[in-house]
């Protein structure tokens, strides 16, 4: 397959592994894995954040963007991430205003945590299925009578929309879209890569 890249928003605040689960599962992927030292990735992976300077990341993790919003190259599949940031992040018209725009060229448009809100106050769950991190999940309903607001779902696949549970459930959300680009035994592969238990279920584990 043609490589797709995948843009993942990072801000300030932003919790860990709500961007580096899907990072750690999007660059591990491999169609072929006999061949994983030889052959790349099928996704290239990109951070992406308002600006080009260094974000301080929840823990004090200091992470450099690969692009500012500004010179961000076309994406195929966009990953927004949660954490404590995004309260400071939904009053933000330019992150709204970009996601908006981007979510608009996209293939795919996915979210973990309370990444979730963010897409919800751009406008972009309307007449949608979604969730978010368990702790939130009264503020999505609260905030969005639109939405369809699943409270016993992992992982919420709504067309080409994909919004997951809190920070864990981003890598379950990333091994989903693996899955439909690649295939179920690419997903399944990689997971095993990681040492991670391919997601049997999607009943929410809280």
């Amino acid at each position: 397959m043609q490589q797709k890249r995948v843009g993942i928003v990072i801000f300030d605040d932003v919790e860990v592994l709500d961007f580096c689960g899907p990072f750690e599962v999007f660059s591990a992927a491999r169609i072929d894995e006999e061949k994983r030292r030889e052959e790349p990735s099928p996704f290239e992976v990109r951070l992406v954040a308002e600006k080009s300077a260094p974000i301080v990341a929840s823990g004090g993790l200091r992470v450099i963007p690969d692009h500012a919003f500004q010179a961000c190259p076309k994406l195929d599949i966009l990953v927004v991430p949660g954490g404590w940031g995004t309260r400071r992040e939904l009053k933000n018209p330019v992150m709204l205003d970009w996601l908006k725009a981007r979510a608009a060229q996209v293939e795919t448009l996915t979210a973990v945590c309370t990444g979730s809100m963010l897409l919800g106050f751009a406008g972009l769950l309307d007449g949608r299925h979604a969730t978010t991190h368990w702790k939130s999940l009264d503020w999505m309903r609260d905030s969005f009578p639109s939405v369809t607001v699943e409270y016993g779902q992992h992982v919420v696949e709504d067309g080409r929309v994909l919004t997951s549970a809190g920070i864990s459930a981003g890598i379950d959300m990333a091994l989903k879209a693996v899955a439909r680009y690649c295939g179920e035994a690419v997903a399944r592969a990689t997971a095993k890569h990681m040492e991670y238990p391919y997601p049997e279920t999607n009943v929410r584990r809280v």
